[in-house]
């Protein structure tokens, strides 16, 4: 799997296209055998230094490289050249941008009546941004529309989970050392509410796409990360540990 940043993949001091990547880059990645192209920093963000981590739209191209008809070129070039497409997909927080991110639509409102949740569980401190509600069901419409789209409408072939770790606990795995005891996986620090979502995330891309893979970047090792729902577990085909 080569991993890509499509902005910077220019030898020259600036932001590169869709087109760019498609007709420079992609000749040299399936020259050199790989098979896969993984692409951060798709989905819209505001904050360019955030590699595309602090979404602001989760349903518009990034527009510093192209167009949605430029992605679709990279897109179709790479199928041609025989390389699968993967898209770094972040549903584990949110910019908390109030001009021009979701969290405008943040005024006061319960819980439930918004894609985040309230008070301080509501925002991951290291990453100064917001987070979402899994237990709301509008949400969970919200997220899984979202996979279907990037998936109907540009042809990806499948997606890595970015940040699943913090999804899957309270704690968000901050100063956490996990060391395989079972109770650090499933106690009261878990997030069932994300758990079920991830579940319902990969029986849906699954669904649509039987061939798709989806990758989870998880440091904690969660049990059943990597087993299909069928089997109870959370249904991801493979686990990206980051050190």
């Amino acid at each position: 799997i080569y991993e890509a940043h499509v902005g910077m993949s220019s030898s020259e001091p600036r932001i590169s296209s869709y087109r760019e990547f498609a007709d420079d880059v992609l000749p040299r990645i399936r020259a050199n055998n790989y098979n896969t192209v993984q692409l951060m920093a798709v989905m819209e963000h505001s904050y360019y230094a955030s590699f595309g981590y602090h979404v602001t739209n989760f349903f518009a191209v990034s527009s510093r490289s192209g167009t949605p008809e430029d992605l679709k070129y990279l897109i179709d070039k790479a199928h041609c050249l025989g390389l699968r497409v993967l898209m770094d997909v972040v549903h584990s927080h949110a910019s908390n941008n109030v001009t021009d991110g979701l969290n405008g639509f943040e005024v006061g409102q319960s819980s439930q009546e918004s894609y985040f949740h309230t008070g301080d569980r509501g925002y991951h401190k290291l990453w100064d941004s917001r987070l979402f509600n899994y237990s709301n069901w509008e949400v969970l419409r919200f997220l899984l529309s979202n996979l279907r789209w990037w998936l109907e409408e540009f042809k990806f072939d499948g997606f890595r989970f970015d940040g699943v770790t913090s999804m899957l606990y309270h704690h968000h795995g901050i100063n956490m050392a996990f060391t395989g005891d079972y109770h650090e996986y499933f106690s009261e620090a878990t997030d069932v509410d994300a758990v079920v979502y991830l579940m319902l995330a990969n029986y849906l891309i699954h669904k649509i796409l039987p061939d798709a893979t989806v990758i989870a970047e998880d440091v904690s090792g969660m049990p059943g990360l990597g087993r299909p729902v069928s089997e109870g577990g959370i249904g991801f085909d493979y686990r990206l540990a980051m050190a």
